[in-house]
């Protein structure tokens, strides 16, 4: 019998991709794209130029600081945790929230409920010939892939997959039916952005095109892309429901098969006193809050309306809390946690929330959720820090993967990199030419993760490259789009996907042995997706 091949553990992977960084800062000569300003007929344009070290004009050469990494690599881990340092301490407070609204059993409770009402649906034959359970997993997909399409949703998944991977395992699938339902749907449709200011919106803004216009090809990709991606996951999830052993995930899912053992008996059902003082008091938190902001102007891609969503939203919250407290203190926590899911849509679409906001939207449920079961401060703390170690491992990893990019920045690397590929491009045909754009763009997000940031340095470059070959520029932001869309659910440097995989528990090496093919498959596909933009015509392009 041969011996068994030890596959590394994520940390070593992930350190010896930081060597390699270290390795092309050696290579590669530094350099540095710079915004110059010229006056043409007394008007003002931007020119984005790049440089080499030795090259850079004065007044940039100051903050331009480059040279070859080697200690530096030990270093990783501490500049990675400063870069890193919002996304890390997000997690670490989602997780410390959740462990005390675990305490609850309010989750187990809304699952048991949740699948006793779908396995009731499968009375219908209808519903039960397509499969309810893959009505729920394509709803719920939908749903983020919505959000990543309309508002870039990326970051905000973090905190849903401590949602729906127990969830998943409940229903008998794996981690990774869970990752996917939140995480990979949300950037399928990111990936095939259609009002996402995040991507689309600076990349046309940049390119000088009006805002979403070609709405409506993007329309189309975003649901080819999605019926390839709800495709392969409904395959896989049939897969493991007919034989949970084959999942690639099976033993490290011995975690979640352990804490997500829903016996109703053992759930004590009650209504403490605690719990009505605890509504009283975000009742009136709440109202304060909508006399302050009565009006909200919520962003959707390019437009804005209008709404007093938070006076709605007070109302609304007041009138199902009372409710649910009338049958037990564990329907009004999942109230907590369903308000707190709205609360942060509203926070994102309407005044620009971030992690932190979303972090300490999320502490307050988790603070209100201990004291709503009668827990005491001390107790409260305690439990805090609990699950603050029990997601420590995630935040870790983050931090590590950050000392990537934190390397080739500090070796002047990543500029190099983007004006060697795109002096790649040379005299070819317009598929071949915007199939090159998708290819440099799919590299770069390997290095360069931030869609809004690799909009700014490419955009400008790519944009004019596409007037001298004949290309539309829409066909350029489409190109950039894809790109930056697909291989996020891949890459080692997304501090998103790691923060994700960590919170699942899933090893990267065994996340990436199943993504591959997914990957590649989406890959083709954008490819293909990209061929009309350039041989038919259509609107917007």
């Amino acid at each position: 019998m041969g011996k068994k091949t030890r596959i590394p553990h994520t940390y070593v992977i992930v350190f010896f991709i930081i060597i390699l960084a270290a390795v092309l800062t050696w290579v590669v000569p530094p350099g540095k794209y710079v915004r110059i300003e010229k006056l043409n007929e007394g008007a003002s344009t931007t020119e984005l130029k790049f440089f080499f070290k030795d090259q850079i004009p004065e007044p940039f050469r100051q903050d331009f600081k480059s040279s070859p990494q080697t200690w530096q690599v030990f270093a990783a881990l501490f500049n990675g945790f400063v870069k890193q340092s919002n996304i890390i301490i997000f997690i670490l407070m989602i997780g410390g929230a959740f462990w005390i609204l675990n305490q609850s059993r309010a989750i187990d409770a809304g699952i048991f409920a949740f699948l006793k009402f779908t396995r009731n649906l499968g009375r219908y034959k209808l519903l039960k010939h397509i499969g309810v359970d893959n009505i729920v997993i394509v709803l719920i997909m939908l749903m983020f892939s919505a959000f990543g399409a309309i508002f870039g949703m990326s970051e905000e998944t973090i905190a849903f997959a401590i949602i729906l991977v127990p969830l998943a395992i409940s229903m008998g699938y794996d981690s990774i039916v869970g990752v996917c339902m939140v995480y990979v749907a949300a950037h399928l449709g990111f990936a095939g952005a259609i009002l996402n200011p995040f991507t689309v919106g600076i990349a046309q803004g940049l390119s000088e095109i009006p805002l979403f216009s070609g709405i409506e090809y993007r329309i189309f990709a975003w649901v080819m892309i999605n019926l390839t991606g709800f495709y392969f996951v409904l395959r896989y999830a049939r897969k493991i429901r007919i034989n949970p052993m084959k999942s690639t995930v099976w033993e490290e899912d011995a975690y979640w098969r352990s804490h997500s053992a829903i016996d109703a008996a053992d759930i004590q059902y009650n209504r403490p006193r605690m719990a009505w003082i605890v509504y009283s008091v975000l009742i009136v938190a709440l109202f304060v809050f909508s006399i302050i902001f009565p009006i909200s102007e919520l962003k959707i891609g390019n437009s804005t309306f209008k709404m007093a969503i938070l006076p709605i939203t007070s109302f609304l919250f007041a009138l199902t809390g009372y409710l649910s407290l009338r049958k037990t203190v564990h329907y009004f926590i999942l109230l907590l946690l369903a308000f707190t899911i709205i609360y942060l849509i509203v926070g994102v679409m309407a005044y620009n929330w971030y992690v932190m906001e979303i972090a300490t939207l999320f502490l307050v449920m988790g603070i209100s959720s201990g004291l709503a079961i009668s827990k005491s401060a001390n107790d409260i703390a305690k439990l805090f820090l609990e699950g603050v170690n029990d997601i420590m491992s995630a935040a870790v990893i983050v931090g590590l993967a950050g000392g990537i990019i934190v390397i080739l920045e500090d070796g002047g690397t990543i500029d190099p990199i983007l004006f060697y590929l795109s002096k790649a491009m040379g005299n070819f045909g317009d598929i071949a030419s915007v199939g090159i754009m998708y290819g440099i763009q799919t590299i770069l997000n390997i290095v360069i993760p931030s869609g809004s940031a690799k909009a700014a340095i490419t955009m400008p470059i790519m944009a004019p490259f596409s007037d001298l070959i004949g290309v539309s520029r829409q066909a350029t932001v489409v190109a950039f789009q894809f790109g930056d869309g697909f291989t996020n659910m891949i890459t080692p440097t997304s501090g998103v996907l790691i923060a994700v995989l960590g919170v699942a528990r899933i090893p990267y090496q065994k996340w990436v042995r199943w993504v591959w093919p997914l990957i590649l498959s989406l890959l083709v596909l954008g490819f293909l997706l990209l061929i009309p933009t350039v041989t038919m015509t259509l609107n917007g392009f």
